[in-house]
């Protein structure tokens, strides 16, 4: 079976994948419900975890484009 990634690549798309995860998990909380809660407006849902998101995707998109240099 040949392999189309280098190890390198395989690699760098799990650290994405793991920065992804913590961003998403950063936006996560205890939801508004009946009462309200103002932390869904903190500064950690609305601005730190979407950076952090976005960080990973475009982490990935390197990952998957990134060629390394042959001996």
């Amino acid at each position: 079976m040949k392999q189309y990634l280098p190890k390198l690549n395989l690699i760098l798309i799990a650290v994405s994948v793991a920065i992804i995860v913590l961003g998403f998990a950063l936006m996560a909380g205890e939801p508004s419900g009946e009462v309200y809660n103002p932390d869904i407006f903190s500064f950690r849902r609305i601005t730190v975890g979407p950076m952090i998101s976005l960080a990973g995707f475009v982490m990935m998109i390197i990952a998957i484009l990134y060629r390394p240099k042959k001996k």
